[in-house]
């Protein structure tokens, strides 16, 4: 664990010298994309592990999902975090919405295709699938950077994706959208199969995902409480991957009763097999590291493909300053 008598002393940790010498608490609400599950799972670890706390913050995990769309609640002030994205995060530059992304958990995004097993055997093979099923915004997204790539993908072959595995079962040579974590583990539990799994994130496909964002002017007026919830998060993903993560999975399973032992077990698995929290910078420079270079790249590659017009100025979407500091690397085990 870190060692918090030096963070006090260097003023990161403010206390309240009343009370009994209690520390001052910033309250704050963290806004997730969805419901409770282990890829939220650093963040529920700080809450229950008390890291939160010993950074001085109270804070609040406020669950998305269809029914609770948290990013309009950030926008309007409601709350202070947002679980983000790269795409959505430069989209806002060119709406004007002064969201800024402060950190990125995840260094690749969890999206994949699956195949039935052996049917292909390399991703450019996909574009010959009897159907491709995958949902409207992956349509205007990552298809788009896939058509360009390879032009033997064409859109004749989409079909809706209804979130639910029938039709890519029904057909063995049809590819489906998924989540890493999740279509592949739900698939093997009700087919009795494991498909194929291509992670996009290994083909090029390379935007940030499961990224911290806050509005422009709160951060400006709320640094310091800023860099703690950006510290105590990182530090609390360090220890749900490698520590004692039975508290923060008990908060998981409480706010959301359908999530399992097993599942969490194989989305935690599955995290550290792929690199998704820990690949690249994130390996040397910390968990939630971020680069210019790399925002560049998506944003130019994402130009070419069609997915932004040129001339937005992709800097305003980020800042790198609180982050790629090596905070938390002594703690991978």
């Amino acid at each position: 664990m870190i060692d918090f008598t030096k963070l006090i002393s260097a003023g990161v940790v403010t206390l309240a010298l009343g009370m009994g010498g209690a520390m001052a608490q910033d309250k704050v609400t963290f806004g997730t994309n969805w419901l409770a599950q282990a890829e939220h799972g650093g963040y529920y670890q700080a809450v229950a592990d008390g890291t939160y706390a010993k950074y001085g913050l109270d804070v609040t995990i406020a669950q998305g999902g269809p029914q609770a769309p948290m990013r309009p609640q950030l926008v309007a002030g409601q709350i202070q975090f947002y679980m983000g994205g790269t795409t959505t995060a430069i989209n806002s530059v060119k709406e004007g919405i002064p969201t800024v992304t402060l950190a990125a958990i995840f260094q690749k995004d969890p999206q994949i295709l699956i195949s039935h097993p052996g049917k292909y055997k390399t991703f450019p093979e996909l574009a010959g699938a009897s159907k491709y099923i995958l949902a409207a915004d992956a349509l205007s997204s990552y298809f788009l950077w896939m058509k360009a790539t390879w032009p033997e993908f064409v859109e004749e072959k989409y079909e809706p994706y209804q979130f639910n595995p029938a039709s890519f079962l029904a057909d063995e040579g049809a590819i489906q959208q998924g989540y890493l974590t999740s279509e592949p583990y739900s698939i093997e539990k009700e087919a009795g199969f494991a498909p194929d799994v291509w992670l996009l994130a290994d083909q090029g496909y390379a935007p940030y995902s499961t990224t911290i964002e806050t509005m422009k002017p709160w951060f400006d007026a709320n640094k310091d409480v800023a860099k703690r919830f950006v510290e105590a998060s990182i530090i609390g993903w360090y220890n749900y991957l490698y520590g004692d993560n039975a508290a923060g999975n008990a908060l998981i399973k409480a706010d959301n009763p359908e999530m399992t032992d097993e599942q969490i077990a194989y989305s935690i698995a599955k995290m550290k097999e792929y690199g998704i929290v820990i690949s690249g910078d994130a390996e040397t420079k910390g968990i939630g590291c971020m680069t210019d270079a790399r925002w560049k790249a998506y944003y130019d590659e994402g130009v070419k493909v069609g997915l932004y017009e040129a001339g937005i100025d992709y800097t305003q979407a980020f800042t790198t300053e609180l982050v790629c500091q090596g905070l938390g690397v002594d703690l991978v085990k």
